[in-house]
């Protein structure tokens, strides 16, 4: 069903290529949760030098843990509160160097030293955030940020 791919070093059509895999892995499907743990395992194999990925999702005023791979994790977060919760409080995308400079980081687990975070937001609505994280510092890019916000865009169209 899958096949190994050798993805581009261009920053850009790595991110195209990945958005056509998960639009095709999750056309058809209509349960939010399978798609969340598809997204999470399609992910964390795209992804080199990371140690979690996963989802949070929005219930009431909080993040609760969804779909991810990776060690166990904190479960609940509260809006503005750690990077997930300031992403999602401000519906911002962050990309963070150094998760120990990180006001009120949130540490889940000791190895991480830097993450980056998307909102998943459809039709003016937080439904949660993808979250990374990666034990080296200074992992994630800016072009990880925009390639990530368009696997964002096509995720919500699935869940």
């Amino acid at each position: 069903m899958f096949v190994e791919i050798d993805y581009a070093t261009d920053s850009h059509l790595k991110y195209k290529q990945l958005a056509g895999q998960l639009d095709a892995l999750l056309t058809g499907e209509k349960n939010r949760y399978a798609n969340l743990s598809n997204a999470s395992a399609l992910l964390n194999q795209f992804f080199d030098r990371i140690n979690w990925v996963g989802f949070y999702l929005l219930d009431e005023e909080e993040l609760v843990l969804g779909p991810f791979q990776g060690l166990p994790a904190c479960i609940r977060i509260p809006l503005g509160r750690g990077v997930c919760g300031t992403a999602a409080k401000t519906q911002q995308s962050i990309v963070v160097e150094d998760v120990n400079a990180f006001p009120g980081h949130i540490a889940c687990d000791a190895a991480s030293k830097s993450e980056i975070v998307v909102p998943l937001v459809k039709n003016g609505q937080l439904l949660g955030v993808l979250d990374i994280d990666s034990p080296e510092l200074n992992r994630f890019t800016e072009e990880d940020r925009l390639g990530l916000e368009q696997i964002a865009q096509i995720l919500i169209q699935h869940i």
